[in-house]
């Protein structure tokens, strides 16, 4: 494999992550799984802390599906156990979230289902690649990044089937 087909390889993965890591961590809260059939549950069966987090959706509570219901006390509680530090982080990259168009958090809902489709022991690679390419200096990431935007459509879905990896989004 070509040094070029090397690091777009990196890069593929640092991009298919680096919506992962973040999205991973935002206080945001994801919809159980379906086949987890959830159960409704009563308001006062939250601790006084996740009321308090939830409290916006107190008058509505009772009509809300049971999976939202299940999704927003699994995230309040995983927010109450959130270090300080972690709260800013989740916080800094919920804003940026936010901030973003619509299409690209499609965009990124995307590759994190992409992300969440691979076998572990894939995933697990890519979040080695993501950790190596963040190690590297500000100014190496940004080589790799320019030389990953002069690949062709065609050479970046060949470096990413030679290692067995999903084909990265296009237009990055």
């Amino acid at each position: 494999m070509t040094k070029v087909m090397s690091k777009a390889l990196i890069l593929s993965g640092m991009l298919l992550l680096s919506a992962t890591v973040g999205r991973a961590q935002t206080p945001a809260v994801e919809p159980a799984p379906a086949a987890a059939a959830a159960q409704a549950r009563d308001w006062q069966s939250l601790s006084p802390g996740q009321q308090r987090l939830l409290q916006n959706y107190r008058d509505q509570w009772a009509s809300l599906p049971a999976e939202r219901q299940q999704a927003l006390a699994k995230g309040s509680n995983r927010w109450l156990n959130m270090t300080p530090q972690q709260r800013a982080g989740a916080q800094a990259r919920f804003s940026q979230w936010r901030a973003m168009p619509p299409e690209q958090r499609q965009q990124l809902r995307q590759r994190w289902q992409t992300f969440k489709s691979l076998p572990p022991g894939e995933q697990q690679r890519v979040r080695e690649s993501y950790k190596q390419f963040r190690s590297m200096p500000a100014e190496r990431r940004q080589e790799l990044r320019r030389q990953w935007r002069q690949l062709s459509p065609d050479q970046r879905r060949k470096s990413a089937e030679h290692r067995g990896a999903p084909a990265p989004h296009r237009g990055r």
